[in-house]
């Protein structure tokens, strides 16, 4: 689940939870490369994430510098 997806439903009061591998790089990556490939539309969702995430980025260093000034 794309993470503005998950923000949003959190924002509107649902209880969102996210399944996240861990372990061994050996094992981890291997089971990360088969999700993405069963799961074709995560090509879609990286760029749209990147962007999500450049924007945030760009947000908080303007909220920051206008801090400064206030």
């Amino acid at each position: 689940m794309g993470d503005h997806i998950s923000y949003n439903l959190a924002n509107a009061g649902y209880n969102v939870a996210k399944y996240l591998p861990y372990g061994p790089v050996r094992e981890v990556i291997p089971y990360l490369m088969r999700r993405a490939q069963e799961n074709t539309s995560v090509a879609g969702q990286t760029g749209r994430e990147l962007g999500l995430i450049s924007d945030e980025i760009r947000r908080r260093k303007a909220k920051t510098w206008w801090s400064r000034w206030v």
